[in-house]
């Protein structure tokens, strides 16, 4: 069995996110500087069976595709000349780092601890991940 794993893309850097075997839980994995992106998941599949990947699609209020949507693209083709085996979904993020910035308020994280960008961008790769699995 596969793992499904979640990616919460940005410029500088990325949250990533992945299931268990059974696609039951999601869990926060790490945060990558953007430029190890693809290294780190070829890395990752060789020691892990990965059979989807899903990415979020970041999008404004009135449902147009945000500014970093063209970054994504080129990441995504990229993606796909390097692992052309393993299909990818898009996933809606709107809200996620809200989400995760509340998330870390409700498990009450220091002001310092919510001050790490890295752990936002993780988060908010689990929040993705985690609504992949609830709406699929």
């Amino acid at each position: 069995m596969g793992r499904i794993l979640a990616i919460d893309y940005g410029v500088k850097r990325t949250g990533i996110a992945v299931t268990d075997e059974f696609k039951i839980i999601a869990s926060g994995l790490t945060t990558v500087n953007t430029e190890n992106l693809i290294t780190f998941l070829k890395n990752y599949i060789k020691k892990e069976n990965v059979e989807l990947f899903i990415i979020g699609k970041p999008k404004r209020m009135n449902n147009t595709n945000s500014e970093s949507e063209i970054f994504i693209i080129d990441f995504l083709k990229q993606l796909h000349n390097t692992m052309p085996e393993i299909p990818v979904e898009r996933v809606d993020e709107r809200f996620t780092s809200k989400m995760a910035f509340q998330t870390m308020i409700d498990s009450g994280l220091t002001k310092k601890q919510r001050r790490d960008k890295a752990l936002i961008d993780e988060i908010s790769a689990t929040i993705i991940l985690q609504s992949y699995l609830y709406n699929k």
